[in-house]
């Protein structure tokens, strides 16, 4: 069982690696008001996305398995007005992706299976299916990322041209 609890665990925090990697593959190159312009009349901008995505992790893992504190916000994730500076952001991102990938470490066998519950998430009853849930979603907001982060590079290139 420790042989494989220590897989998970490795492939897991491999996996958070790769989307924190990911992440600042597609966002590093944006300016500030590329990361919060939406180029669509729905939707989300890529810096509220990154909100949500250390929200939701900082709740998931940081507060319900962690016992990190965190008392999460959801909303403002979504709706925050303040333009707040792309490093700041990508720097509590990468705080909140080192925290989770610390917490995977810290798993031993029996943790993996430790009883699980959480506001907004039903499904999830033990402590592996948090982090897997987690990690499917983290990378659908990573998909949406790099979708809005082409839309916003076409948009830049068409202002350009037109110049």
């Amino acid at each position: 069982m420790a042989e494989l609890s220590g897989t998970v665990a490795e492939e897991l925090a491999n996996y958070y690696e790769y989307v924190g990697e990911d992440i600042h593959k597609w966002v590093d190159p944006l300016s500030q008001e590329a990361l919060w312009h939406n180029p669509y009349p729905y939707g989300n901008s890529v810096g509220h996305l990154i909100l949500h995505l250390t929200g939701n992790l900082s709740y998931y893992i940081g507060a319900r398995i962690a016992s990190t504190g965190y008392v999460r916000h959801r909303d403002l994730e979504f709706t925050e007005t303040q333009r707040l500076p792309k490093e700041k952001v990508l720097r509590e991102f990468d705080r909140t992706i080192e925290m989770v990938i610390a917490t995977i470490r810290k798993q031993s066998p029996v943790d993996w299976a430790a009883e699980y519950s959480a506001e907004r998430e039903p499904e999830a009853r033990n402590r592996f299916a948090a982090f897997l849930r987690c990690a499917g979603h983290a990378y659908h907001h990573v998909g949406q990322i790099i979708f809005l982060s082409k839309e916003l590079a076409r948009e830049a290139g068409s202002k350009a041209a037109s110049r």
